[in-house]
């Protein structure tokens, strides 16, 4: 049973839904752009025999409050976890990395690195400046041109913004949003996704909180400088890892899984044939993996 719940953080009211024993393992459920705790809500109840699973609306998104006075960057979210944590008196945990959660979840460890047990990987790059940074080379591997390729232009629309480029505010949008859960990924897959997705988290997007986005995004382009960090931190901690990743995301590609693996040696990496939303998907080969890897972990919670 996956409950639905309301909580006080400071001044915030916020949603978050649980599942599991309240003295089971947690695993930690950030969530990315442009969604909320509802990516989670088929995962929780396959795992909640075993583990106590959360997963927190952000400030501004889903269910919870927008607060005017809140820092809506990546350090005003990673914030926000560490005091949410705190209120529920949460020491230790897994987390599940996913989208821009990957950067959350990522400052969040690099602070407190001793509580994290276990990173479960799913989509969420921190390798980018590598690829973007690569030459073109003899043009026998397509895919790490095309990457590449993919990586250097993402790049430029941050140091070098055109008339050409969209404008952030309108990429904030219903049909913008639409896209980002269909994810390029064919008729078949896409026949998986529910058009709830996007209808009900466009249906939750004021004004302000549209403002709010263009405002996260922008944000994102600082996020560069923290790369290396993020891999230092695997390299010095090598937190046990589970890499599961959606081999058709056009917008982070699978090298960017097999990029983990130069930090994180010892990481079980699993190729689905999915995108960008595998919860949606592929649900029951994932849960499947989370249930095998965590199993393993569990005495070190």
């Amino acid at each position: 049973m996956v409950l639905q719940r309301r909580i006080e953080i400071g001044t915030v009211d916020v949603f978050y839904r649980e599942a599991g024993a309240p003295d089971a393992p947690v695993l930690l459920l950030p969530h990315g752009y442009p969604c909320s705790s509802f990516q989670f809500r088929h995962l929780m109840p396959l795992l909640a025999d075993r583990w106590r699973l959360i997963a927190p609306d952000f400030p501004g998104c889903g269910y919870s409050a927008t607060p005017s006075d809140f820092c809506y960057d990546i350090d005003g979210y990673v914030d926000f976890l560490e005091c949410f944590l705190a209120r529920l008196g949460i020491r230790r945990y897994a987390l599940y990395l996913h989208d821009f959660g990957s950067q959350i979840g990522m400052r969040l460890a690099i602070r407190y690195p001793q509580r994290v047990v276990a990173l479960i990987i799913q989509n969420g790059d921190i390798y980018e400046h590598r690829f973007a940074s690569q030459c073109h080379g003899s043009g026998n591997d397509r895919e790490a041109e095309e990457s590449a390729e993919h990586y250097r232009q993402r790049g430029s629309y941050w140091r070098h913004p055109s008339a050409s480029q969209p404008r952030l505010a309108e990429v904030v949008s219903e049909h913008r949003f639409k896209d980002e859960f269909l994810n390029e990924i064919g008729p078949q897959l896409a026949e998986r996704i529910p058009p709830d997705l996007w209808k009900l988290h466009w249906s939750l997007m004021t004004p302000q909180r549209c403002e709010i986005a263009c405002q996260v995004i922008a944000a994102l382009k600082n996020d560069h400088a923290w790369l290396p960090r993020y891999q230092a931190y695997l390299r010095a901690y090598r937190p046990a890892a589970l890499i599961l990743w959606g081999r058709h995301d056009p917008s982070i590609p699978e090298r960017s899984a097999h990029a983990y693996l130069q930090d994180l040696p010892k990481a079980e990496l699993h190729l689905l044939d999915g995108g960008h939303w595998l919860l949606e998907t592929h649900l029951g080969q994932v849960a499947a993996l989370l249930a095998g890897f965590l199993g393993r972990l569990q005495q070190r919670f």
